[in-house]
């Protein structure tokens, strides 16, 4: 059933074209996700959409009886307005309580939020959740979503994505999101629209399926573009070799990703990069002994005993206020232990790349390329020598070397402040939130270029594609102490849900239920570290030796059944193309055959992820 669609639509702006005479349309069902580079047009076209925008030609129409709705990147609260006014008006509790879809918005969002506070003196990952929630607690339609994801904390993405996959029956509503979390577009999204050069690309399928297809439909055609594809390429490597999300349940043909990178290495060379890395800080990065921090009336962290050591790539979770800024903070020596100790090696330099731009306040009036010029001429990767000039490349910046600071994007500028955190060779970097106004397409040449950087690396940040592209290993600040997640995100998410179900029964059994409220994480938060080589420390349970030979021989019995599975799948392609086509129970019976060996594949797959994982 048609919703709402766009006829021959353009829009311009005095120096250049945003959108080019576009026509598209949006069905009952549809889950589309918006991407493109920062200033192609994405935000505007979700606008023109909503009918917040007129175009300069052509027109928007919709069904009569659509109902839209749509969040903004900034919120607009009336001042002094409280959260239950905010999101439900002046209905009673009684009336909102009574409608499920409000009840699971107002428990997943606002949980843990005392209704009656104004929104005036919320952060801003609270007032961000107090938007969605006044959002999605009405009946719409069509839902318009613009940079959801932003200032929300994992927990607050992963509820999203549930929500928004079961807010509607199969075949009913639509939205459209603009977001730069390509795991939440994976999640949540069955359509990619790309926004380029004045036009809109429509792909099937999430961003796993848009790199493929992409790459595909442009690698031969489109040279000008061959830096930009082989790093879709190396994307594309990733997603088929890395995450178990993404590789257990592909959603485009896996013999057709295996022909494309077939010759591509892999993302990182750990090896070359941890002999780096030692070369440039020694064996002693940070050592971290039964640590702990109080602010007045709490305790951040407690007893924390943790070791970095080089070329070690760790990322951070944690809900927001658990302590994730303040660990950081150990690590500059800007947060002082209250008790414990806090080893620096020597050599370590260590560089912060945060959200608030701070360091290019003073150099806002100067020429970018002014600023490359005051750096060294060359700046050394595993992958070899750049120049300041080359590195702006990669990053999208060579067209504004003759700007001014202040005349450059807010992505721009995130841009510029990460890369001139890079020339200035730290060989400790802790990124906070680096992802914020990036477009996917800078994003993977940030990923690019870390893959290269050779360094001890620490990610804090909500986006867990990000996340587990450029770390080894996580870990979770929770309960005051830092816990290791060899299961990663997932074993975070896992635990993090279980916490709030064991908290919500605690409370239900009063003072006698809550005398343990600890011992759950007891055994796996403090005393959970890295070893130099980036992996988990003895102490963080990793298997024994006889348990790691049994993996390694059940790996190679794995391996030798998958290829003996591939091989009679091939067969059976073979006789059904040589099969009589019109005997359709002969094929039926072929084709039976051939699902029982790709279904047994797939169990070989999971299983093969699992073992590797516990090699590793």
């Amino acid at each position: 059933m048609h919703l709402l669609g766009a006829e021959t639509i353009s829009l311009s702006y005095p120096n250049r074209t945003i959108l080019d005479g576009v026509t598209i349309g949006i069905d009952a069902g549809d889950r589309i996700g918006i991407v493109g580079r920062n200033g192609d047009g994405k935000s505007t076209l979700l606008t023109i959409l909503a009918g917040i925008r007129e175009p300069d030609s052509g027109r928007v129409t919709r069904r009569r009886d659509v109902t839209t709705g749509y969040l903004h990147q900034t919120d607009d609260f009336a001042p002094g307005s409280t959260i239950r006014a905010a999101v439900v008006g002046d209905a009673a509790d009684h009336e909102w309580a009574a409608v499920p879809r409000i009840r699971d918005v107002m428990s997943g969002l606002l949980g843990d939020l005392d209704l009656d506070q104004t929104v005036d003196g919320l952060s801003g990952g609270q007032r961000r959740r107090v938007a969605l929630a006044a959002l999605l607690a009405g009946d719409h339609d069509v839902l318009f979503l613009d940079e959801p994801t932003n200032h929300l904390d994992v927990e607050g993405i992963a509820w999203l994505a549930r929500h928004l996959k079961n807010r509607w029956p199969a075949g009913q509503g639509a939205f459209l999101v603009v977001t730069h979390d390509r795991w939440f577009l994976d999640e949540v999204t069955t359509q990619t629209w790309e926004v380029h050069d004045g036009t809109v690309d429509q792909y099937e399928g999430g961003y796993a399926a848009y790199v493929l297809q992409r790459v595909e439909r442009r690698r031969l055609a489109d040279q000008a573009e061959a830096k930009r594809q082989n790093l879709m390429r190396k994307e594309l490597a990733w997603l088929r070799r890395g995450a178990p999300a993404r590789t257990s349940k592909p959603k485009f043909r896996i013999d057709a990703a295996n022909a494309l990178i077939a010759d591509v290495p892999p993302v990182r060379n750990t090896t070359e990069l941890v002999g780096m890395a030692t070369t440039r800080l020694g064996k002693d990065v940070f050592e971290l002994t039964g640590v702990g921090v109080d602010y007045p009336g709490t305790t951040v962290l407690d007893d924390v005993d943790w070791i970095l050591g080089p070329g070690d790539r760790v990322g951070i979770l944690g809900r927001n206020g658990a302590g994730k800024s303040t660990l950081a903070g150990l690590l500059t020596g800007d947060v002082e232990p209250t008790r414990g100790r806090v080893k620096r090696g020597k050599t370590v330099v260590v560089a912060v790349l945060d959200q608030q731009l701070r360091d290019l306040e003073p150099v806002m009036g100067e020429f970018v390329r002014e600023l490359l010029g005051r750096k060294k001429t060359e700046y050394r990767t595993a992958g070899g020598d750049l120049t300041p000039g080359q590195l702006a490349e990669k990053l999208g910046l060579g067209d504004v070397l003759a700007n001014r600071v202040q005349d450059l994007s807010g992505g721009q500028r995130r841009r510029l402040q990460f890369l001139l955190t890079l020339l200035d060779e730290p060989n400790v970097l802790i990124l906070d939130e680096p992802t914020n106004d990036m477009d996917t397409d800078m994003l993977a040449a940030m990923e690019d270029l870390l893959d290269t950087w050779a360094g001890t690396l620490l990610v804090i940040s909500h986006d867990r594609y990000f996340m587990e592209r450029v770390t080894d290993d996580q870990f979770a600040v929770r309960n005051a102490g830092l816990r290791h997640l060899p299961g990663g995100i997932d074993e975070y998410l896992r635990l993090s849900a279980q916490q709030d179900t064991d908290d919500a029964a605690r409370a239900a059994a009063g003072p006698a239920g809550s005398r343990n409220a600890a011992a759950e994480d007891a055994a796996g938060s403090a005393g959970s570290g890295t070893s130099g080589a980036g992996g988990p420390t003895a102490s963080a349970g990793g298997p024994t030796g006889a348990e790691r030979r049994a993996a390694q021989k059940e790996l190679s019995a794995v391996e030798r059944r998958m290829g003996k599975l591939q091989s009679s799948i091939e067969k059976v392609h073979a006789r059904m193309a040589d099969h009589d086509q019109s005997d359709f129970e002969g094929l039926a019976a072929l084709t039976q055959e051939q699902q029982g060996h790709e279904a047994e594949l797939a169990e070989l797959e999971e299983r093969w992820l699992e073992l590797s994982d516990t090699l590793e």
